[in-house]
């Protein structure tokens, strides 16, 4: 399921036939997310550290033709193990904004994770662009323009990755 609420929140979901701490686990491991990542943008994490509550960063490198070569510095803002993981991408190292003050957008990526069903899980990928300035949310179509395909890809490989294990 695909859907775009109000604004600026794109929402896709998809039913992963594995239990919900199966799927979380590989969400709060940053060095899984390039394996799951359906944008092509991320190279890597800096830190094999797995996530474990709200006020974690973890970096994330990333390449975007426009910028090169980066880093992103994910603050987590939800957690709540087994059901839901949220971050805020803020430009980091190599960024072409990381050096600019109040350069970080605001948005927010979050996994919701409900049960469905017998060792299956409602997985809801959510970006959240409400909080993104009116001219940079203008600059991505507020998420919608890229983020759908991608959304929906990245789910499929989250399944496949739950899956295959």
């Amino acid at each position: 399921m695909t859907s775009t609420t109000g604004e600026a929140v794109v929402v896709v979901s998809r039913r992963i036939k594995v239990p919900a701490e199966d799927i979380f686990r590989i969400l709060t491991d940053p060095q899984r997310h390039p394996d799951l990542d359906g944008s092509g943008m991320l190279r890597g994490c800096v830190r094999d550290a797995a996530v474990s509550g709200v006020g974690d960063v973890f970096v994330m490198r990333m390449h975007y033709e426009r910028y090169g070569d980066y880093e992103m510095n994910n603050h987590v803002v939800e957690f709540e193990r087994d059901r839901r993981i949220g971050w805020e991408p803020r430009p980091g190292r190599g960024h072409p904004d990381a050096t600019e003050p109040g350069t970080a957008w605001g948005h927010r990526w979050i996994f919701d994770l409900r049960p469905d069903g017998a060792g299956a899980t409602a997985v809801t990928e959510i970006f959240d662009g409400s909080r993104i300035p009116e001219d940079k949310r203008a600059e991505v179509d507020s998420g919608r323009a890229w983020w759908q395909t991608q959304m929906a890809s990245t789910l499929e490989r989250l399944a496949e990755l739950c899956i295959a294990r």
